[in-house]
């Protein structure tokens, strides 16, 4: 992974040499954002999709960029609150360029899980958060304006001494957007290969996701797949997949410097 790590900053230097970090920005006026999805699912994927809440779950993702920096909720809740999970994504653009970007990202990570416990003879289940602390590197490579290939190098630790202590997953995928398929409905579709680490453990997989979307309307449907090559993982399942309706919006917000 450490190699792997060292391609993907060295290939990112290559780019920064030759191109250099984008045109500056206008003195005078900034651009914020403010965006997000708010979907419902029948079975809530984490963002390794081998992870699984295995029950229906509401999805929210929210979006706040400025300039070069953005801060990325990620919510994913059974709905009784007993499994699911929080991410604050705080992320950086090193390289934002018509066709190569790299951007960098660390987060604090909170996972509800349900633990079974023994009290005074008795068997019992309890809900019980896990603290992780991670950080990504993330290459993207604009092939057209439709098109793009990209990786995820991705890195988490456990802040408690029980549950996973150190993850590491390589995400290699490709988007394909703005699929017409008529009566202005729009097809994405993103396939990718991941190999995923944890604790001595391991596993590679094929997962597929596609958005199914028209213009001018805020809602989409979308569906995931997630096939097991192999795996010693526990708990690892060789087939799953979801569907998800989702709402989505955006909001632009302009500066006066």
């Amino acid at each position: 992974m450490k190699r792997i790590i060292i391609a993907l900053l060295l290939l990112a230097g290559i780019f920064t040499a030759r191109t250099g970090f984008g045109q500056s920005a206008d003195s005078t006026q900034t651009i914020s954002t403010f965006s997000g999805t708010v979907g419902l699912t029948n079975n809530g994927f984490s963002i390794v999709p081998t992870f699984s809440l295995n029950r229906p779950a509401a999805i929210m993702n929210f979006y706040w960029r400025k300039k070069r920096f953005s801060f990325d909720p990620d919510i994913r809740l059974v709905s009784d609150a007993s499994k699911g999970g929080f991410i604050f994504w705080f992320r950086y653009r090193l390289i934002e360029q018509k066709k190569f970007s790299l951007r960098v990202g660390v987060h604090p990570a909170f996972s509800l899980v349900r633990r079974t416990i023994t009290e005074n003879g008795t068997n019992g289940e309890i809900t019980e958060m896990l603290r992780f602390a991670a950080a990504e590197v993330v290459p993207n490579y604009q092939i057209t304006p439709n098109w793009s290939i990209g990786a995820v190098y991705l890195h988490g630790s456990g802040l408690q001494k029980w549950g996973p202590q150190h993850t590491n997953v390589l995400f290699l995928n490709t988007n394909i957007s703005n699929i017409n398929l008529g009566g202005n409905v729009r097809l994405t579709l993103v396939p990718m290969v991941y190999w995923l680490y944890v604790d001595g453990h391991r596993g590679s997989y094929f997962s597929a996701t596609a958005i199914l979307g028209k213009k001018g309307t805020p809602f989409t449907i979308q569906s995931t797949i997630n096939q097991t090559f192999k795996s010693n993982i526990p708990k690892n399942k060789d087939f799953m997949w979801n569907v998800m309706v989702a709402y989505n919006f955006r909001t632009t917000f302009k500066h006066v410097n």
